[in-house]
């Protein structure tokens, strides 16, 4: 038997913050966390009726997802892209990222012969560790200087390995929109799946918002989630759908293995699919938090561009130091924000911002900056090197 060394779970990458977060607590007012990309506004109130008061609580839901809720998630992307999707292209999930996670190991199950996946070299971290978790390799492909992924640099020994690749348009944390027909055509020219990870299509601000099974589903799956459009992350609920095969085989593993929506959340999901006004409005406030959120970096050298898409900034840190920036805006301003080696080695150079707080809370970060002396609370300074490795 080949000797393998066990699996030890890494930290976790927002972990690593705890000694900021420290110094962004302790201005007056408190830490605005614009760290992690968990939404602070309200789901619509017919959502969260329907999630209190479905009745659906006393037996199990199905695997797959309701008719109701299979035949909503197809009518919500039809009406927004144009697909012609129907309630049998439509599985549920628990969210988007326990499949992202798991889905290398599910592809792994049905093809022995392959064991690569490939991933956007600056992108989510749960693309390289669900191939980890699989006991795959995780290869990064490299991203041009407009962040999208450079195929032509793909290996073909490493295509040849290929259980998919992984795609996420608008990017996080790049903001950068691809060019999913592109990569739909690659991925079918020689056989590789083509997962395309599109849970921030509806804050696409550079042109219409796009989805891969535009362009057909053949050797494809687009993944949603409701967590970013209806602010319910905490109830966890997505879908994914595409090449009736692949989408088959996987929630036929998915069953056997007990996934399944709970049924209130996916009588939530319902109403949440039925509801496109409170997205025009979430879309609007993110907008002017990204516009609010660029001056206060630009307050401090900054300039950070807007993103293509998505409620991320992804702005360089001076003189390439994420950590040391990332500290800086702590003490200086009481902002929490994510160097950018989170996703990717790539990344390292940058910092990711989410604005996933108020505007006013981002304005109180600018007031900071305005009228303090710049040595942060207490009179702490900012130390001359990161504050985690």
């Amino acid at each position: 038997m080949q000797e393998r060394e066990p699996f030890i779970p890494p930290p976790y990458p927002y972990e690593r913050l705890d000694p900021i977060k420290a110094l962004a607590g302790g201005h007056e007012g408190g830490m605005i966390d614009l760290s992690i990309g968990s939404p602070c506004d309200p789901p619509p109130a017919t959502v969260v009726e329907a999630l209190a008061t479905s009745g659906t609580e006393r037996s199990y839901p199905p695997s797959i997802g309701t008719a109701a809720f299979r035949s909503a998630a197809a009518e919500w992307l039809n009406r927004l892209v144009g697909t012609d999707l129907t309630e049998g292209d439509v599985r549920a999930t628990i969210g988007s990222k326990e499949l992202v996670a798991g889905i290398p190991h599910w592809l792994r199950l049905r093809r022995l012969d392959r064991d690569t996946v490939l991933y956007p070299s600056i992108s989510y971290p749960s693309y390289a560790m669900g191939a980890t978790l699989a006991g795959c390799r995780a290869v990064a492909v490299p991203m041009t200087s407009d962040w999208k992924m450079d195929l032509a640099a793909i290996r073909p020994e490493d295509a040849e390995r290929a259980l998919c690749l992984w795609v996420n348009s608008p990017g996080n944390p790049a903001g950068g929109l691809e060019d999913l027909e592109a990569i739909a055509s690659w991925g079918r020219a020689i056989g590789v799946p083509i997962l395309s990870d599109e849970c921030y299509i509806e804050f696409t601000w550079d042109g219409p918002p796009r989805s891969i099974l535009e362009h057909g589903s053949d050797g494809v799956i687009a993944v949603h989630s409701l967590s970013k459009r209806s602010n319910l992350a905490g109830a966890r609920a997505g879908f994914y759908a595409g090449d009736a095969e692949l989408i088959h085989y996987v929630s036929e593993v998915r069953k056997h293995a007990g996934f399944m929506p709970p049924g209130p959340v996916q009588a939530a999901s319902v109403a949440a699919f039925a509801d496109q006004a409170h997205v025009e409005e979430q879309r609007g406030r993110y907008r002017a938090r990204l516009e609010a959120m660029r001056r206060v970096l630009a307050e401090m050298g900054v300039e950070a561009p807007m993103p293509q898409g998505g409620f991320y900034l992804w702005a360089p840190a001076p003189a390439g130091d994420a950590w040391a920036f990332a500290e800086r805006l702590a003490v200086e301003a009481g902002v929490l924000v994510s160097p950018g080696d989170f996703y990717g080695e790539a990344g390292a150079g940058y910092i990711r911002v989410a604005v996933v707080q108020s505007e006013e809370k981002i304005l109180v970060a600018l007031d900071r900056l305005h009228s303090g002396s710049g040595s942060g609370p207490s009179g702490v300074g900012v130390s001359e090197g990161p504050v985690a490795s």
